[in-house]
């Protein structure tokens, strides 16, 4: 080795042993899987309530209706996924099958469907035309299928297990991707039973062997998203106001859950201690009924109930359900889609025009002082870039400097979930005349949290993070200013 080699072989070791090693960001143990992330991202999606019940005026049928009933006059099921696909929703699902046990298609196993009905002289199969309807507007299609059923003989025996599972196959195998199976937590009562006309009660936690109908389900379609109490994959937020709690995590213990009796207040807070990532889903109807009533076409939301319920679903790190229920005519009602999209104005006008761009983020520490984890990576609008601290950082203080003084009255935050929900409190300040004033306490993040506070003025504002269950990181900020429209809860 010549002189000149040897001089900067010792200038790179030097050099090397000068510079920190960049410690990377460990993840919680519980992270969702890539396909969960790629669910919650959809945000909003719909749910179509159609069946029997539409044409005898009733929310829960009790089994014994004709399938001569049914007969929309002027269906359209791209009307549907038009409306869906303009109002911003990602995704629709369909009551295949009810508590009624009437099926929206020709299932082989049973008589009480479409097949029997005057709707195309029994030849429509209303579950691939909707199928189709989904795919040509671009949304993801799920099934809604009741475990419940009071029209079958069979129920309550392990004869009805059997025909569950065959129409699950149906369903999963003859209309190509579905993105998510819908199971209801309403199960045994009275009913007609074939005729029976009695009451069957079933043992919730053992009557279904959801463990072997989520194998097969998953074994049909590997991809598919299953939602219950119990998830696995995505679970009921324990309401159905639409309203996830003000903390809410989406970790939770599954052995604390039964399809069909778990408890509410849990699922709406879900669990710091949780061993399982599931998605919290706010289903809600647009009417006070799930399906339509004409005596309800005054009792619509308000674009600004429906704003309300966004901001507690989306806004606090669920994903929002809501209901649209076609009427006799097989059309979604014009109150609905009028109420719809002045909604979706309201929260685009809200949300459009994010005003933490392209300012200046700052930060009281960022790991290992490297470009990977600082704090500006929080206002490139990328979920996967964030800023993160060195461990143990306590308060960890993100601050964003404006320009100018700015009015804003609504707060974005977000943590990169691929590594885990961490933030458990977190406080807001802005610069006031007389130094910091707080404006905000709060408790979880996850993948999204959207904060509606008073509007405020100032050229400078603080994100505090005061516990957490691991390092502090956050992927994004955002700061808006609300609709005149819309109306500040």
């Amino acid at each position: 080795m010549n002189i000149k080699n040897l001089i900067m072989g010792f200038s790179f070791l030097f050099l090397a042993c000068q510079t920190t090693p960049m410690a990377d960001l460990t993840p919680n143990a519980v992270i969702p899987s890539k396909k969960l992330i790629t669910y919650q991202q959809m945000e909003f999606i719909g749910f179509i309530h159609f069946t029997v019940n539409t044409f005898t005026d009733k929310e829960w049928g009790y089994g014994d209706e004709s399938p001569e009933i049914f007969n929309p006059t002027a269906l359209d099921v791209e009307q549907w996924a038009r409306t869906a696909h303009a109002a911003g929703m990602k995704q629709l699902i369909l009551t295949a099958k009810h508590h009624d046990g009437f099926c929206l298609w020709p299932s082989q196993y049973t008589e009480h469907s479409v097949k029997n009905s005057p709707y195309k002289g029994g030849k429509g199969d209303l579950v691939g035309e909707f199928v189709a309807a989904c795919k040509k507007y671009d949304l993801k299609a799920g099934l809604y299928l009741s475990p419940w059923d009071r029209n079958h003989k069979d129920y309550g025996t392990p004869a009805y297990i059997t025909y569950y599972k065959n129409q699950l196959e149906e369903l999963l195998t003859q209309y190509g991707e579905i993105n998510e199976i819908w199971f209801d937590g309403a199960n045994g009562g009275d009913g007609y039973y074939g005729g029976a006309n009695e009451i069957r009660k079933i043992d919730r936690d053992t009557y279904y062997g959801w463990e072997d109908i989520i194998a097969f389900v998953k074994n049909l379609q590997p991809n598919i998203k299953i939602f219950s109490d119990a998830g696995p994959d995505v679970h009921w937020i324990g309401n159905e106001k639409g309203f996830a709690g003000s903390t809410f995590w989406s970790t939770i213990k599954t052995d604390r859950l039964t399809i069909g009796s778990s408890k509410t207040d849990y699922l709406n807070t879900g669990d710091p201690e949780g061993t399982k990532w599931i998605v919290g889903q706010c289903d809600v109807s647009i009417r006070p009924g799930w399906f339509y009533h004409a005596d309800q076409d005054s009792l619509v939301k308000t674009p600004q109930q429906l704003a309300d319920i966004y901001y507690k679903s989306v806004g606090r790190n669920a994903l929002l359900l809501l209901n649209l229920p076609p009427d006799k005519r097989g059309i979604i009602h014009e109150n609905d889609v009028k109420a719809l999209t002045e909604f979706k104005a309201i929260i685009d006008a809200s949300l459009a025009t994010n005003l933490a761009k392209r300012q200046t983020a700052s930060a009281n520490n960022y790991r290992s002082k490297h470009s990977k984890f600082a704090p500006q990576n929080t206002l490139d609008a990328d979920p996967m870039t964030y800023w993160a601290t060195d461990d143990d950082v306590f308060p960890a203080a993100l601050e964003i400097d404006m320009k100018e003084n700015t009015i804003f009255d609504r707060i974005m935050i977000q943590e990169p979930i691929h590594l885990g929900q961490r933030i458990s409190r977190f406080e807001v300040d802005i610069m006031g005349s007389n130094g910091w004033k707080n404006i905000f306490k709060g408790t979880t993040i996850g993948y999204k949290r959207i904060l509606r506070i008073s509007k405020v003025k100032t050229n400078k504002i603080r994100l505090r993070v005061k516990a957490a269950n691991n390092t502090v990181a956050i992927s994004n900020i955002g700061l808006f200013e609300s609709s005149s429209k819309e109306v500040s809860q």
